[in-house]
């Protein structure tokens, strides 16, 4: 890993200083989590993504327009949790391609061409496949699904997705025996994607965005291919025009913006394992039991229509309360050892 080498003490410019003002809100946030001192240790981006609530509302975004889609509700997998507001939804986003700020994504993504939009899945399978997505998005019934979202950072959303089960697009490549785990890229272009094009905007990733699921993960009927939420088209900062969504893990496997999907045989790489293997596992199981190395993962802020002082604090759920659809899947593995 790469990092950007710090200028002197003494090179400080005035206009560099944390404002009073911003310095004394840190604190009175890191009180209200009850983080404390801990909150001193936070990451940057984490710092900053707390602070983003409260800043003043922004200037008025010109979103980038999505279309209705026709849609079943699911029956078998709804929540009674209430859900996010569509607002929140749309501009509290980690899309570091845009930048590493919550609200970076919805400001800086809106020009992201999404159409045409291919998809390859290759691999370990008899039939490799390069899909056009809007004609795959009118091929597949599509479902509402309201799941949870739990972010590593410990802030959690209630989503109605809109997609297709991600076994689905799978088995249309038809794998072959050695196909044991599911690799996944998000599209490379760092002419649209200002984080790709800069390390210090995209927070020091090495880019293409690289996620990974075991197969039977992969192939369980959870596992999510989203295209839409909220009944329309998924925006380009939720990572139109198609994303996965797996609601048993941290947010971050739920990778945005898919180019390729490909089937191999040994565990693939994953980003933010890369970036930091000692605090991002491959498998990213939500674990109240097991805390991120820097704060608790035992509760968490649910996001509602205020800000975050006036979150519901909430206890985290094992597998964010999907256990009875995949704990089986865990029963060998050490879920302390492999987070």
């Amino acid at each position: 890993m790469k990092y950007l080498a710090r200028k002197a003490w003494d090179k400080h410019r005035e206009k560099d200083v944390t404002p009073e003002e911003v310095f004394r809100a840190r604190r009175q946030i890191a009180k209200a989590l009850g983080l404390g001192a801990i909150s001193a240790s936070l990451p940057l981006n984490v710092q900053a993504g707390l602070l983003d609530w409260l800043k003043p509302e922004s200037e008025s975004v010109d979103l980038a327009p999505r279309r209705d889609l026709a849609f079943e509700v699911s029956r078998n997998y709804g929540i009674t949790d209430e859900l996010t507001p569509e607002e929140k939804i749309l501009t509290h986003n980690n899309f570091y391609e845009f930048g590493t700020s919550k609200t970076d994504p919805v400001k800086h993504a809106q020009g992201l061409k999404t159409s045409p939009w291919t998809l390859t899945i290759d691999g370990e399978v008899d039939t490799p496949l390069t899909l056009d997505v809007e004609e795959l998005i009118g091929s597949m019934p599509l479902e509402e699904r309201i799941y949870r979202l739990r972010c590593v950072e410990a802030w959690s959303m209630v989503i109605p997705w809109l997609g297709f089960p991600l076994a689905e697009l799978i088995k249309r490549a038809n794998p072959n025996s050695r196909a044991k785990y599911v690799a996944f890229e998000t599209l490379y272009d760092p002419k649209q994607m200002p984080g790709q094009a800069s390390r210090f905007v995209g927070g020091g990733i090495d880019y293409p965005y690289v996620e990974g699921l075991r197969m039977d993960e992969a192939m369980n009927p959870l596992t999510l291919v989203s295209v839409g939420l909220y009944g329309r088209t998924l925006p380009p900062q939720n990572g139109a025009p198609i994303r996965l969504v797996v609601p048993w893990k941290y947010g971050f496997k739920s990778i945005k913006s898919i180019v390729r999907i490909k089937l191999v045989e040994k565990m693939p790489p994953t980003t933010w394992n890369l970036l930091a293997s000692h605090e991002y596992g491959f498998y990213a199981n939500v674990n109240p039991q097991v805390d991120h190395p820097r704060w608790s993962q035992a509760s968490e802020r649910r996001i509602g229509a205020g800000g975050l002082l006036s979150a519901k604090r909430i206890p985290t759920e094992m597998f964010n309360g999907y256990g009875e659809h995949v704990a089986q899947m865990y029963t060998e593995l050490n879920l302390r050892r492999w987070y």
